[in-house]
């Protein structure tokens, strides 16, 4: 299989078709091999327009709508980006593409190995695959000028948001009915969180990120 004419046909007919303008996004997602980050007998078809399950709750999410995440979250050349779910470090790689560096939280171990497997392999080092629970984000190295989360939510954890920078951006698909979400983006400036939705998005919903239960008496 020709996997470098079916990634440019994903960027060409999936992508681009789809409002993404970005040179930064497009061309990232055209020059990493989406093939290897999913198992073998995935390979030929790692480039549908759909979301790719991995295993263990964990996937890839669906071309166009990372591609719109990552262009709605505008990040920089400078940008330090915290992706939550790595999963097998696809979206991590193609971050770092665009970004200064990327932190990759996972709390899957053997997610986390493969991830830093391909990414080894493929020379990436501005990327660093870390463990821990997705919900608690990592503020060891806080604050992000970008927050991306891969996958629906069915809320974004308020203490994600405080580890953004002054300035900063979280992208994430926040659950609704009829397994639709909304691609939200969260800006924080000082002290407030403004919160803007973009477009409907069918993405699972990620595993780790489920909606705490309050106290019931």
């Amino acid at each position: 299989m020709d996997y470098a004419a079916a990634r440019h046909n994903m960027v060409e007919n999936q992508i681009r078709t789809n409002r993404v303008t970005d040179p930064l996004v497009t061309d990232a997602m055209e020059a990493l091999p989406r093939e290897l980050f999913v198992p073998k007998q995935m390979r030929g078809i790692a480039y549908i327009d759909e979301d790719l399950p991995l295993g263990n709750g964990r996937f890839l999410m669906e071309p166009m709508v990372l591609a719109r995440l990552l262009q709605m979250a505008e990040i920089k050349p400078t940008d330090v980006v915290l992706e939550i779910g790595c999963a097998t470090g696809y979206c991590a790689g193609v971050v770092s593409k665009i970004a200064s560096t990327v932190v990759a939280l996972e709390s899957d171990d053997e997610m986390s190995q493969r991830a830093n497997s391909v990414l080894n392999e493929l020379g990436i080092h501005n990327v660093a695959v870390v463990n821990g629970p997705l919900r608690e984000g990592y503020p060891a190295q806080a604050p992000y000028d970008v927050i991306v989360i891969s996958g629906a939510v069915e809320e974004v954890p308020p203490g994600l948001c405080q580890q953004l920078a002054d300035g900063g951006r979280l992208v994430a698909v926040v659950a609704g009915p009829a397994n639709m979400g909304q691609a939200t983006l969260i800006e924080r400036v000082g002290d407030a969180f403004g919160r803007r939705v973009f477009f409907e998005a069918g993405t699972p919903l990620l595993p780790g990120m489920e909606k705490q239960q309050g106290f019931v008496f």
